[in-house]
């Protein structure tokens, strides 16, 4: 290892080991909200929890760009909003609202995804939802909850209604808002995320080919559900296929988020 890649996984004297490794998964998160153009200038956020009894959770200072996340820029937070680590940044209230929510009520939410792409507001935007139409959104529906549009998420009185829409599903649709993934890991929410946005996407394009859809039967839909629900295997396929060559990935294209 050269020291330049020393440097880069060098954990901070201010924190544990556990910790620092949440916060670079993370950020490596926003980095690739960006590159795949799922960003939406500084709006929408996504929250990962700081292993420990406290549920402090970490989440971007309001005012950078996602491809300017790194590791030692996430604020961390209580479920009351106080920051508990310097920021020049403040955090986006209407994210603190949904996140909170969640982290709360969620034991197993170890981060959080939210985002406003054009493909999955449209479709979060449609009387329809999102149909098992074909195998991406299989991927996806069977664990799919919806939360109606109460306008932007200011006021905390609307986090019992999101822990309640949310209940134990992992992925949602904020209707007329966008999409969200919860996860055990930074790895398994940011693969659902992927799979619930090519099925928004896939959808949409569907549509536009007209009215009438080739049918799928409901026992196919069914199986599949019972084999895409397992969530042990999904995580495992989540930390150990998928996330590995994602940081890779950015790795080759810019390391910076792991400062």
């Amino acid at each position: 290892m050269s020291p330049a890649e020393a440097r880069l996984n060098e954990v901070p004297a201010n924190m544990t080991e556990a910790e620092w490794s949440q916060r670079v998964n993370l950020a490596a998160a926003y980095r690739l909200v960006a590159l795949f153009g799922w960003d939406d200038l500084v709006d929408t956020h996504i929250s990962a929890r700081v292993p420990g009894p406290e549920h402090h959770f970490l989440i971007n200072p309001y005012g950078l760009l996602f491809e300017e996340i790194t590791a030692s820029s996430l604020v961390k937070v209580d479920l009351d909003g106080n920051q508990l680590t310097e920021s020049e940044y403040r955090i986006n209230p209407a994210g603190f609202t949904i996140h909170s929510a969640i982290h709360e009520a969620r034991e197993d939410a170890g981060c959080v995804i939210h985002l406003h792409t054009i493909d999955g507001v449209a479709v979060s935007s449609c009387a329809e939802g999102l149909k098992p139409f074909n195998q991406i959104a299989q991927y996806v529906t069977h664990d799919l909850a919806y939360h109606d549009y109460e306008g932007i998420a200011l006021d905390h009185d609307e986090r019992p209604r999101l822990q309640r829409d949310l209940g134990t599903k992992n992925l949602m649709l904020l209707r007329n808002h966008g999409t969200l993934t919860v996860g055990r890991s930074v790895a398994s929410a940011f693969e659902r995320m992927y799979q619930l946005e090519r099925a928004c996407s896939i959808q949409v394009r569907t549509r536009t080919l007209g009215p009438s859809v080739y049918p799928v039967q409901d026992e196919v839909v069914e199986k599949n559900a019972k084999l895409f629900e397992n969530a042990d295997r999904a995580e495992l396929r989540s930390t150990q296929l998928v996330w590995p060559p994602l940081l890779r990935k950015l790795d080759r294209r810019d390391p910076s988020y792991r400062t």
